[in-house]
């Protein structure tokens, strides 16, 4: 089981910046994708950037080049940096980890990020 807790939302004016965390205990962090989603308000939930295992990153179109994903295995957290908000980022983040050989998901309980003048 693994436990996955956020942190580091907030109000940020519009061409801000935030940086979040996701801490996770409970397994071995190295061998699970880690990923954050978001979803907004009536809105499904969507994949904002992941970082695999080995260290690949990929991240959805809307937030190339503001945003950037990172992992430190040792510390066993996963950091997501976002700059140049927009009011369209406003959503609540999700903290996902996936395990690379069972594919069993697990989920953090979410942390609001509002972008707003």
């Amino acid at each position: 089981q693994v436990q996955l807790v956020e942190s580091g939302g907030g109000l940020v004016q519009p061409g801000g910046s935030l940086r979040l965390s996701c801490a996770a205990s409970g397994a071995i962090f190295s061998i699970y994708h880690m990923a954050w989603y978001r979803q907004a308000p009536g809105k499904e939930r969507e994949l904002v950037a992941l970082i695999a295992s080995t260290g690949g990153t990929n991240y959805a179109d809307a937030v190339k080049g503001r945003f950037t994903i990172s992992r430190d295995n040792a510390k066993n957290t996963m950091t997501l940096q976002m700059n140049s908000l927009k009011p369209e980022d406003t959503a609540v983040y999700y903290c996902n980890a996936r395990n690379a050989w069972s594919n069993s998901a697990y989920w953090g309980q979410g942390t609001q990020v509002t972008v707003s003048s």
